[in-house]
């Protein structure tokens, strides 16, 4: 039988041991530079695994900074109202007026300023916000439809006064729009009613809204607010 190939032999005894000696230092030599590799690959591993780990909670904290400020910058949502809630309530400061409803063509003379109800054109004021003045005759038709026309003097209501405005507005039925030359700084309209006050923060606008939003009398309690006419400025 032939030697191993990494066993050598030698006749002699001393020359013999040397040998031995030496394979037994290259087989050390190759476990341990096995084992080293070894604990490279496990290292590696370990570093990857770390890496992903770092990547993967970053990514998961992105995502929830992402959902945090979208709840946190997102508008408020627009306040509701139950439609036809006409309880005969009385709001301080609220005016009540008897006013015509008949469709006209042409420029009308109301007896408010602003108007809250009347003779009207014959189309509609599709409600949102406006930052320019608007038809009468049409804003008129809109407060027919049980629409909230919010009037506001551009000389004595700020950006402030005006976001206060639009924050209790609801997401339909209601007009915001600028009225120069009014008495009073903010007016606030439905058909036959109306409340004019000096602050726009004043917590009766809000009332007024509970109470004449989309009221069942208004002539035309039920018709729409949009597919008609829109005003300059138009938000």
């Amino acid at each position: 039988m032939s030697p191993s190939p990494d066993k050598r032999t030698s006749g002699n005894p001393a020359t013999q041991a040397d040998i031995n000696l030496t394979v037994k230092q290259q087989r050390e030599q190759k476990r341990q530079e096995k084992l080293a590799e070894y604990q490279k690959q496990i290292a590696r591993r370990k570093r990857s695994k770390l890496v992903w780990w770092v990547v993967g909670s970053t990514a998961a904290l992105a995502v929830v900074a992402v959902v945090v400020a979208s709840f946190a910058l997102a508008p408020a949502p627009a306040p509701s109202y139950q439609a036809g809630n006409t309880t005969g309530r009385e709001i301080q400061g609220v005016e009540t007026f008897q006013n015509r409803s008949d469709h006209v063509q042409g420029a009308v003379t109301y007896e408010q300023t602003p108007p809250a109800g009347g003779p009207h054109n014959p189309y509609w004021l599709n409600c949102g916000v406006y930052t320019e003045p608007q038809q009468n005759e049409n804003a008129v038709h809109s407060l027919e439809h049980g629409a909230i026309w919010i009037t506001y003097d551009p000389e004595r209501v700020d950006a402030a006064g005006i976001d206060a405005l639009k924050a209790v507005m609801p997401s339909s039925y209601a007009i915001l729009s600028p009225y120069p030359g009014m008495d009073t700084p903010v007016a606030v309209s439905a058909w036959n009613h109306q409340l004019k006050v000096d602050d726009p923060t004043d917590p009766r606008i809000g009332e007024f809204f509970t109470e004449y939003w989309r009221s069942q009398n208004a002539p035309e309690p039920n018709a729409a607010c949009s597919g008609a006419i829109d005003g300059p400025g138009k938000a």
